[in-house]
């Protein structure tokens, strides 16, 4: 937001900029919310040809209308709005006006607006009781392995090719350890 002001002296220089005493409150009005506020600037400046120099205070007022947005209709109107600054006010740019008797003032600011309200849901409650099953891919697959395996009432040739490929001894497979043999 750009803000111009009009010191009481013709300003040669700006020395300084700095906005304060932010304050602001909200109310929702139809489908938006409004968040009106205050905060003080204050412009530091020389003058009469750099040889004096004085600040410049101006209170500034604003108003922001935000627009809701509901997936349902609003159902009751006792909502709690919830403004939350991310960033007060601050001074990004300070410059002195063309025709040299003002300061164009750039401000920004961030907030955040919560509405809390009643919602009204719809729940689907089962009849019957029922467990959901979850199919061996979905684990991991180490363990998805050894459950196989486990359940493998085939070859025994086939555990061991499998044991082996993984590093580890088939059954009836016994290796001596050794000082540089991996643990298991």
């Amino acid at each position: 937001m750009k803000v111009t002001l009009k010191p009481p002296n013709c300003p040669t220089s700006i020395l300084g900029c700095w906005v304060i005493n932010h304050t602001h409150q909200a109310k929702k009005v139809g489908k938006f919310v409004e968040v009106t506020g205050k905060f003080d600037v204050n412009v530091w400046y020389s003058h009469q040809e750099h040889s004096k120099t004085s600040v410049f205070t101006e209170s500034v007022t604003y108003k922001e209308r935000i627009r809701l947005h509901y997936r349902d209709e609003p159902m009751s109107g006792h909502e709690e709005i919830i403004v939350n600054v991310i960033q007060h006010p601050n001074c990004t740019e300070a410059i002195i006006s063309e025709c040299g008797e003002k300061f164009i003032i750039t401000v920004e600011r961030e907030l955040i607006v919560d509405v809390i309200g009643e919602t009204k849901i719809c729940v689907l409650v089962h009849e019957h009781n029922f467990e959901e099953e979850w199919p061996y891919r979905d684990e991991s697959s180490s363990h998805n392995h050894e459950h196989e395996h486990s359940h493998n009432h085939g070859n025994r040739h086939e555990n061991r090719e499998e044991a082996r490929h993984e590093g580890r001894p088939g059954p009836g497979h016994d290796h001596p350890r050794g000082k540089d043999a991996p643990s298991f």
